[in-house]
């Protein structure tokens, strides 16, 4: 991506090489209460898996200094995989490397597009805006104790 930019817009390379190099600053962190639900989901024996549309270099790099993943099974990026949300084939490609079944899989994105990627392949989806939102629909659905 950083090439690509820079070929598109040579007067600017400097400061795509500064984005690039600071990238991980950009990111502004886990919403209150989100990573509270992973270690529960993770404790209750749900398995976890992502799929994240980064880019293959800056998830090399952010992948580190985010422990909370140690507790996915698996993790499928669109930088590595050249597919990305929310085109169908990105979900398709977890369902298979998996094993998943989509009826009894549940996806969670704040994208409504991403969530309704995961719907055409018949994965109940959610689009999350808040923690305590989702835990309700998480309990709801059985995966953590009321």
């Amino acid at each position: 991506m950083v090439a690509e930019r820079k070929a598109e817009f040579p007067g600017h390379a400097a400061l795509i090489d500064a984005y690039a190099a600071r990238f991980n600053e950009s990111i502004p962190g886990p919403v209150p209460g989100s990573l509270e639900l992973v270690e529960r989901l993770d404790a209750a024996g749900v398995p976890l898996f992502a799929i994240t549309n980064f880019g293959h270099d800056f998830w090399q790099g952010f992948r580190p200094t985010q422990p909370v993943f140690d507790r996915f099974r698996g993790i499928i990026v669109s930088g590595t995989e050249k597919m990305m949300k929310p085109d169908p084939a990105i979900y398709a490609l977890a369902i298979e490397r998996f094993g998943i079944d989509p009826a009894g899989a549940f996806f969670i994105d704040d994208v409504t597009a991403n969530v309704a990627g995961a719907e055409s392949v018949g994965i109940a989806g959610h689009r999350f805006v808040d923690a305590e939102t989702l835990e309700a629909e998480l309990a709801r659905r059985g995966f953590l104790a009321d």
